[in-house]
């Protein structure tokens, strides 16, 4: 299967901004290890600060047999754009934020995205990746 991961603005900097929300470690270099650590799949990571970028990208693999692991940012309390390109594609789509948005300011406890996403997975660090990427993977059932 292949998993694309989205993220939104400012993720880049994950490991050097406010580690006391975010940790110090790289989120390029947890999602290479993640990447690793699932070799039966392909996953394709995009990143993009700016909004129209991060729609194109939602546009241009929505349509394919995937998943979306998505961490819009701030973009997930702002934008309709993003939220409507979720909506219209067939792909479905887990909401990803490394830190618990119900925690934080009351601005972060809205979001436009939740309505039109499969799940969401908050507050679990950059674990939130690989916790949302296991809802893409058959259950085995013992």
């Amino acid at each position: 299967m292949v998993i694309h991961i989205i993220n939104g603005p400012n993720l880049n900097l994950v490991g050097r901004r406010e580690p006391e929300v975010y940790g110090n470690r790289s989120l390029d270099q947890y999602l290479q290890e993640l990447i690793e650590q699932f070799p039966q799949h392909t996953i394709d990571v995009y990143q993009s600060n700016i909004e129209g970028e991060i729609v194109d990208r939602l546009q241009a693999v929505g349509f394919d047999d995937c998943g979306i692991i998505l961490n819009a940012g701030g973009y997930t309390h702002t934008s309709v754009a993003i939220a409507d390109a979720v909506a219209a594609i067939t792909a479905p789509v887990v909401e990803v934020h490394i830190s618990n948005i119900y925690a934080r300011e009351p601005f972060r406890h809205k979001s436009l995205l939740s309505p039109v996403s499969k799940g969401i997975v908050a507050g679990f660090g950059l674990d939130s990746y690989r916790l949302a990427l296991h809802s893409f993977l058959p259950h085995q059932t013992t």
